[in-house]
């Protein structure tokens, strides 16, 4: 006797149907609902996030730049003197920019 490999299992084929008739049972969100569970949701002003800096004012003392510093003209980065590689067009470069 021939045996059909490809039809699904007896207790296959049930089980798909209950989880199909379950899925269709399922009340499925219609727009009302979402815009009504997301004027619901939680209040966000008291939520902070994990490294986030939430109304707060950064106040950062700023040193102006010494006579024995200069602004490298690729990383632009405040370099000491001693890292001063070569100078072209007023443009001056540091050591870890020229290797």
């Amino acid at each position: 006797m021939a045996q059909d490999y490809d039809a699904a299992r007896p207790e296959v084929a049930e089980q798909s149907e209950e989880t199909y008739k379950s899925v269709r049972s399922m009340a499925a969100p219609t727009a009302r609902t979402v815009v009504e569970e997301l004027d619901v949701a939680e209040d966000v002003d008291g939520l902070e996030l994990p490294g986030a800096i939430v109304n707060d004012e950064l106040v950062v003392a700023v040193i102006p730049q010494g006579e024995d510093e200069f602004v490298c003209g690729s990383c632009f980065t405040v370099r000491h003197r001693s890292q001063l590689v070569r100078e072209k067009d007023g443009t001056a470069y540091c050591r870890d920019c020229e290797l």
